[in-house]
């Protein structure tokens, strides 16, 4: 047997041990219901992450709710885009990033209407999916109680997803969820000088 032939026959044992392995995995996994997910950490890409199931969300026909807390009504590209879409709700909860309203009083009845929009929209059984963008900053900030957020997340219709982002998320969010992303910060582009580029950054 030539060394190519033996590379084959090897790689081909991998990959049975492998699919053994993973399709194993997918019998034990045999609990339908909706997932609570957090995505988290000091790199980019948390609230792209959530957007992506966004879109698989509305490609399976699904109901989708987004609540973008903090954030103001500057235009976006995924909101542009998504708001075209049907089956989906896109709500801005915030007034601009917090060193820019610089009013706590302000800021605070901000997220609190728009948490009262969630706090329906987490009873809604036909709302297949929650998207609470950048919320973890209400807690850091004391603008929301947590322990109000986790028990209407956890009396939500059995079969609904919600993902929560943001930096520095709680270490009872975390607990809570069932899946948890941490997305580390590497590089930036922004920390060299380059503004934040359209279809990229915003």
């Amino acid at each position: 047997m030539n060394e190519e032939s033996e590379r084959s026959q090897n790689h081909t044992a991998r990959m049975a041990r492998k699919k053994a392995v993973v399709d194993a995995a997918i019998a034990r996994a045999s609990e339908q219901r909706g997932v609570f997910l957090v995505l988290t950490g000091n790199g980019k890409g948390k609230s792209s992450s959530a957007f992506g199931m966004v879109a698989r969300a509305l490609g399976h026909g699904m109901t989708v709710s987004v609540f973008q807390f903090i954030k103001g009504k500057g235009d976006t590209g995924e909101q542009t885009f998504f708001q075209r879409q049907a089956n989906l709700q896109w709500e801005q909860c915030g007034e601009g990033f917090t060193w820019e309203t610089q009013s706590r009083e302000r800021d605070i009845a901000a997220a609190q209407a728009g948490w009262d929009k969630a706090r329906a929209a987490l009873s809604d059984p036909a709302i297949h999916l929650v998207i609470l963008d950048e919320m973890t900053y209400l807690f850091k900030y004391g603008y929301l109680s947590l322990e109000e957020v986790l028990s209407v997340i956890a009396s939500r219709p059995a079969h609904q997803h919600v993902v929560v982002t943001g930096r520095a998320a709680p270490d009872a969010l975390c607990a809570a969820a069932d899946t948890v992303s941490e997305i580390a910060d590497v590089k930036h582009a922004f920390r060299a000088g380059i503004m934040a580029q359209p279809g990229i950054d915003l």
